[in-house]
């Protein structure tokens, strides 16, 4: 129960509770658990690595919009899966990840059980809002060289290591820019001494 407790920082009870109504999954990087347009029937919880998650244009162009780490859920599933609705984000495994499914239909009973479940979900609501809001900022404010550094850092942050392995493709494709404008700008900030570019890896100086 250390685990449990350490990831969702929730009492035991509802701890035990939510194990004991869903399934639990391991998942590769790189895979994806959720898709834009499909009917949500379970709320993901993560339990240890990353998930990273994407709204998609028509165009095809992609933009990340927040990280879920340990002991965090996708506020996006909880929305629409309690309305019925399809899932408007991709939700992709960034680290290798154990993920805990809730069924849409035990959410409402957990909130009526336990006030600290409503309270995690509030919580989990106001820190995406913020992100997003953060997102707004970044693309409407500052430049790409900028948001680009940002993430980079961000990312480094989350494996705890100033090694990122990550190709310029990704770089480009979470940004919602040119993959050129983005190896552009990487050889620009190597050039300043902020970086150090591998094969499919950055070093942060």
């Amino acid at each position: 129960m250390e685990q449990q407790h350490e990831i969702l920082s929730l009492p035991a009870s509802l701890v035990k509770a939510l194990y004991d109504n869903s399934i639990v999954k391991e998942y590769k990087a790189g895979t994806v658990i959720l898709s834009e347009q499909a009917h949500i029937r379970a709320i993901p919880i993560v339990i240890s690595g990353t998930l990273k998650v994407i709204r998609t244009e028509e165009d095809g162009r992609e933009i990340l919009l927040y990280y879920i780490k340990a002991g965090e859920s996708c506020i996006m599933s909880f929305l629409g899966g309690m309305h019925n609705g399809k899932s408007k984000v991709n939700a992709e495994v960034e680290e290798d990840a154990e993920i805990l499914f809730l069924p849409i239909d035990k959410v409402p009973l957990l909130i009526r059980e336990y006030p600290q479940w409503l309270d995690y979900i509030f919580r989990l609501y106001h820190k995406r809002f913020e992100e997003l809001l953060e997102i707004i900022n970044a693309i409407a404010f500052k430049k790409v060289d900028e948001r680009l550094l940002t993430l980079l850092r961000k990312k480094a942050e989350l494996v705890q290591s100033d090694t990122v392995a990550v190709t310029h493709e990704q770089l480009a494709n979470e940004l919602g820019t040119a993959r050129v404008v983005v190896s552009r700008l990487l050889k620009q900030l190597e050039e300043s001494g902020v970086l150090q570019l591998g094969r499919n890896k950055i070093v942060l100086l």
